[in-house]
């Protein structure tokens, strides 16, 4: 009478009194050892150049999105596999079983995958139930079938959603705190563009990791993430990004058009950099610096008060420095791992002095403009002492220089903005800024 295929969900499966050469370990690939969906990691393994086959490949319909997704190119070497199921494997090969997969669709990337972790081949769901046309006795098999994962936590979804960034979102607040217009309204409507800013970034945070999931794998630390990790599946971030996005325009309707207007250029720039001026040289630093001075510019908008040119040509050489700075990290902590230069990017590792050298020149330029306000009669009106504010130029040349220093010795993470929330001394230097500030009006 013949025996049923065994199942578990975990461990390793008792001997059974068959040799073990003579057993087989088939495995589903989708839901037990691949954490991620097939189908989608067909999608978004070249998203540019799939759009790209599908626009000229002269068949329209699915057929053809089917055939350009079976021969996309998928980096089998980086996937995020169960480590989990992939021990038991090594433990049954370890006695001599043989290997298998169980591939219902994409049968050439099912093949692909097998070949790269040393597995004997693949078999379809309906051969495995029909027990014909088997490279084994069907008898002898051990399976570790499709799982039910548990949806992703909360803490997931905040490190898929960058949470921890939403601290660059607070520059909405800027306008209303320099032009001295504290009131609940004006708080009120700030708050709201803060909410409209966190959403809409989310939303773009999640696209650019969906189109970032091929170089982020190869990432030392961006290998992490949630959607290249495997902890959150993209169709699950597919759906987000939209709800996302409605909820910021919803918000930003409550505010003014005018302040959905800026909202949407802040959008279509973040898509644009994601898609394209990234991978520009220089271009994705003025960008980046653009994208900050445009939160600076919708919290003017939508607390409805008149925008100093003084505190937007400040703001943007500030964060043309923080923006190169950030390259600096990047590309100072691929020399130190011993790297290849960024293959999503156009930047060397032998570029990394010329652009110490820009960062710290936008710093200092900063600097001066500050202080060019300060002597200006633009400064009289706003504060009955304007000349405590010169204290804040020594300040601002030391955090600058901590920053900078901090980057030449490896000791600061990708973003700086979140540096100077989590370091000390940057806290310090920030608190004493906002209490010279508080004492010169």
């Amino acid at each position: 009478m013949e025996q049923p295929a065994r199942q578990y969900d975990s461990g390793v499966p008792t001997p059974s009194a068959s040799p073990a050469a003579a057993r087989a370990l088939v495995i589903d690939l989708e839901g037990a050892l691949l954490r991620s969906e097939l189908l989608m990691e067909t999608l978004f393994s070249r998203p540019a150049l799939m759009l790209g086959r599908f626009g000229a490949g002269g068949r329209p319909g699915m057929a053809a999105l089917t055939d350009i997704l079976a021969r996309a190119e998928i980096d089998y070497a980086h996937l995020p596999y169960d480590s989990d199921v992939l021990n038991q494997a090594l433990a049954a090969r370890a006695r001599g079983a043989k290997i298998y997969l169980v591939a219902g669709r994409f049968a050439g990337h099912a093949a692909g995958i097998a070949a790269h972790l040393g597995f004997d081949g693949v078999v379809t769901p309906a051969d495995l139930a029909a027990g014909e046309k088997l490279p084994f006795d069907r008898s002898s098999i051990d399976r570790i079938d499709s799982q039910n994962r548990s949806r992703a936590s909360l803490k997931t979804w905040a490190k898929a959603l960058r949470v921890y960034q939403y601290a660059k979102n607070t520059l909405v607040f800027v306008p209303v705190i320099t032009a001295h217009q504290l009131n609940f309204a004006t708080l009120g409507y700030a708050l709201l563009a803060f909410l409209a800013f966190s959403a809409c970034a989310s939303g773009a945070y999640l696209m650019n990791d969906l189109l970032d999931l091929a170089a982020d794998r190869q990432h030392p630390t961006k290998r992490h993430r949630a959607l290249a990790a495997g902890d959150l599946k993209i169709s699950s971030a597919l759906l987000a990004i939209p709800t996302l996005w409605l909820f910021a325009v919803a918000a930003s309707l409550c505010i003014s058009p005018l302040f959905l207007g800026v909202l949407g250029g802040y959008l279509a720039t973040t898509i644009a950099y994601s898609l394209v001026l990234k991978r520009k040289m220089l271009v994705d630093v003025v960008t980046l610096a653009g994208l900050y001075s445009l939160r600076i510019i919708a919290g003017a908008v939508g607390v409805g008060v008149v925008l100093s040119e003084w505190l937007l040509i400040f703001s943007l050489f500030v964060f043309t420095s923080l923006a190169l700075i950030k390259r600096f990290s990047e590309l100072s902590m691929r020399e130190t791992a011993g790297l290849a230069d960024p293959s999503n990017r156009d930047y060397r590792v032998t570029d990394l002095h010329i652009i110490g050298a820009m960062a710290a020149a936008s710093a200092m330029n900063a600097v001066t403009v500050f202080s060019l306000y300060v002597s200006s009669s633009a400064v009289m009106p706003l504060y009955s002492r304007p000349w405590m504010l010169w204290l804040l130029n020594p300040l601002l040349l030391y955090w600058f220089g901590r920053a900078l220093m901090m980057a030449h010795r490896r000791e600061m993470p990708d973003d700086p903005i979140i540096y100077a929330f989590r370091d000390g001394p940057s806290r310090t230097t920030v608190a004493a800024m906002i209490c010279i500030m508080l004492a010169a009006i």
